[in-house]
């Protein structure tokens, strides 16, 4: 019963920091003269954080240093659970998400994310898939991070699903790092299918070394996208024995 009364606290309180900061990023977003919407995309993202403060988590997060102020990158991580969202949200990088267009017409969170200019993908329909990863590319040129979880869904039992393509190829193309990264603890957290929050959770972001692509050619997509899965599989591996 108290889990349930917790779970129902915590989802109050998150609908009603995400209706509360409509009028705010609206606010940030009416002065942000930035064609890219950094301001804007880093008060969104400061709302990630105040929400993992409302949560039972205990967050870990390491690897920063290997970020670079001001590069672009191609971020990839594994997806356990929803709780990921305010996890990566700590990471002082300006960019914008690949998300499931579906969540762009879920009221107030959608506005939000329209707002910083995320780019919304329907992986059903391959063309408007590519017109997103185009989206992505044009970004990418303005100097601009993208994260992708390119699982594509959040994972049943924390192990990684296959990787998707897209942002490999993106890589590829555009000649922008790869910068993995790996989430563990988030889906015993917040679990998938479920809306009860279990006890106090520890949580753990590790941001590995940027992968540089300029070796690989427009025929190497796989062999890009196996090598940084198996290094995210691997560090997910050595975070479990600690």
């Amino acid at each position: 019963m108290f889990a349930i009364l917790r779970s129902a606290w915590i989802w109050i309180a998150t609908l009603s920091l995400v209706i509360l900061w409509v009028p705010v990023l609206g606010v940030v977003r009416l002065f942000d003269r930035d064609p890219l919407h950094f301001r804007t995309g880093r008060w969104f993202r400061r709302l990630g954080r105040i929400i993992s403060r409302v949560n039972p988590w205990r967050l870990h997060i390491s690897g920063t240093e290997h970020i670079q102020s001001g590069a672009r990158y191609v971020v990839v991580s594994n997806h356990q659970s929803l709780a990921d969202i305010p996890l990566i949200s700590h990471l002082r990088i300006d960019a914008k998400w690949l998300a499931k267009a579906e969540l762009f017409r879920i009221p107030f969170a959608g506005w939000l994310m329209k707002m910083v200019g995320d780019v919304p993908v329907d992986r059903s329909d391959r063309r408007k898939a590519a017109k997103a990863l185009l989206q992505c590319a044009k970004l990418l040129r303005k100097g601009c991070s993208l994260v992708f979880f390119p699982e594509g869904t959040r994972s049943h039992n924390g192990e990684v699903l296959p990787f998707n393509d897209g942002p490999f190829q993106l890589a590829i193309r555009e000649k922008a790092p790869v910068l993995p990264l790996v989430v563990e603890g988030s889906g015993e957290a917040l679990p998938r299918h479920s809306w009860i929050f279990r006890h106090s959770q520890d949580i753990y972001l590790r941001v590995l070394e940027p992968v540089d692509v300029t070796a690989f050619g427009p025929n190497q997509t796989g062999e890009l996208r196996d090598s940084v899965r198996q290094q995210i599989i691997d560090e997910l591996t050595r975070m479990r024995k600690q």
